[in-house]
């Protein structure tokens, strides 16, 4: 059965969970022998995949791109962002909901006619779906309710993780470390973080925060930091290669997630997880799923820089799961379990 993937970036093209993602899937798709799995996205592609350009110039260029017909003799069209992917032509439609678009602009500070657009575009995109993936149950109820979905044709498929790129590790001797990767913009709560890095310090005066990332509040958080007197325990680091992010976590003592709002998952936890790092996460959406059969006491709530400090401190001084303990619990999200779960939906959709 022909199968084709559309996705925003390949990995090349950015970094990002979702890069990851759509790359994941479809390496794990193509290693099976029942499926022919073809894939577009801006960027240079994966082994196989396919590339629409490079990821620039205007939006309305890119569109029009990325509306190059599937493969002929597609069956089933996946589709993993609204905006961008050819219309299916008689296959069947699978979209891969990773979270409410126009709402994330909305958090991030868009203004209110961007953001009423991006909801007319998502919504018109996702009309006419056969089948919904998400990867939480959070992230399903938010489908239901948001956009009035039948939950009968939503799936939950928890993504995988890259254990031969992300390899576990020792903590290693020194001071604390602690790995912030995340967007610079509001919803993902480095603001609160560095609120709550004050609180480590006062226990942990030798700690430092890296934080991984590039967005629009790269300048405020580097003045905020300054303001609050961390400049010199708070290293905003920038966007860096997946290469170098390994050497990151190798580095780090835990890892923290502190998003405000609209997390389908959280895949920097399982790769946090996947190199033996214990995530401290909030709880939004989708990202205790990531942690709660490992340790429910790594989840604090959103937006409270209080409990986030108290819990980065106990985590620093020793409450925390073992590395090996991270690395068994990741290794249960596997990427061949998770193509499985698409195959079966798949030929659902073809039937």
């Amino acid at each position: 059965m022909s199968v084709h993937l559309t996705g925003a970036q390949w990995p090349s093209a950015g970094p990002g969970g979702l890069p990851r993602y759509f790359a994941g899937l479809f390496n794990a798709l193509r290693r099976r022998a029942d499926l022919d799995v073809s894939a577009a996205a801006f960027g240079a592609p994966e082994t196989g995949g396919g590339s629409w350009g490079p990821d620039a110039g205007s939006t309305l260029a890119r569109i029009r791109a990325s509306r190059r017909p599937a493969p002929s003799g597609t069956r089933v069209l996946d589709r993993h962002f609204a905006l961008f992917g050819p219309a299916p032509r008689g296959a069947g439609l699978v979209t891969h909901f990773h979270g409410p678009w126009a709402q994330e602009s909305a958090a991030a500070g868009e203004g209110r006619a961007a953001v009423a657009l991006k909801a007319l575009v998502e919504r018109a995109r996702y009309r006419g779906s056969d089948r919904f993936v998400v990867l939480s149950q959070a992230f399903a109820d938010v489908l239901v309710e948001r956009y009035g979905v039948d939950r009968g044709i939503v799936a939950v498929v928890p993504p995988g993780v890259d254990l031969e790129r992300f390899a576990a590790a020792p903590v290693p001797d020194g001071p604390p470390r602690v790995l912030c990767v995340r967007r610079l913009e509001r919803r993902m709560g480095i603001d609160v973080l560095l609120d709550a890095w004050r609180g480590v310090l006062a226990r942990h005066p030798g700690a430092r925060l890296d934080v991984v990332g590039d967005g629009p509040l790269r300048r405020d958080l580097t003045e905020r930091a300054a303001e609050l007197g961390l400049a010199d325990t708070v290293t905003l680091v920038g966007p860096i290669d997946d290469a170098e992010l390994a050497r990151r976590y190798a580095a780090a003592t835990v890892t923290v997630v502190p998003s405000r709002s609209w997390e389908g998952f959280g895949l920097v936890a399982l790769e946090s997880l996947a190199a033996g790092r214990a995530p401290v996460v909030t709880d939004v959406g989708g990202l205790p799923d990531a942690v709660r059969g490992l340790a429910p006491r790594l989840v604090v709530p959103a937006a409270d820089a209080e409990a986030l400090a108290h819990r980065l401190v106990a985590a620093l001084d020793g409450d925390r799961p073992t590395v090996a303990a991270c690395r068994a619990y990741a290794e249960r999200f596997d990427w061949d379990t998770a193509a499985e779960s698409h195959a079966d939906l798949y030929r659902a959709v073809a039937a």
